[in-house]
């Protein structure tokens, strides 16, 4: 599978946020963690969330980057594809960080297209 291809199905991570999730898997001290991303729009823009989980559910894509195991949900990988998630350090904050090339502005801001007509 070419790399064209896999950041088609969800997201992909920098050698940061690798570095942070293994981290944070070592960290639990259980074996077959994964981090699992979902995203969700709203009128406020997309909303994300990364934990560890240790289930892989009917219809989600699991991918491999750099030692970690990432999985996401079907509805959630159409709006990752191709999105980097990176691991962000700065004074008095860190976190992880998505550059997401889907998460467009619309008229109402939720990603309906409806301009405000939700």
């Amino acid at each position: 599978m070419t790399l064209d291809q896999q950041t088609t199905r969800g997201p992909m991570l920098t050698q940061a946020a690798a570095d942070k999730a293994i981290q944070f898997i070592d960290a639990e001290g259980a074996s077959g963690l994964m981090l699992r991303v979902t995203a969700a729009g709203g009128c406020g823009g997309p909303r994300y969330q990364l934990g560890l989980d240790d289930r892989v559910l009917d219809g989600d894509i699991r991918e491999h980057w750099l030692g970690v195991d990432v999985v996401v949900d079907s509805m959630s990988a159409a709006q990752l594809a191709g999105a980097t998630i990176d691991w962000v350090e700065l004074p008095g904050e860190q976190g992880f960080s998505i550059d997401n090339p889907n998460a467009v502005g619309d008229g109402c801001g939720c990603g309906c297209g409806c301009d405000g007509e939700c």
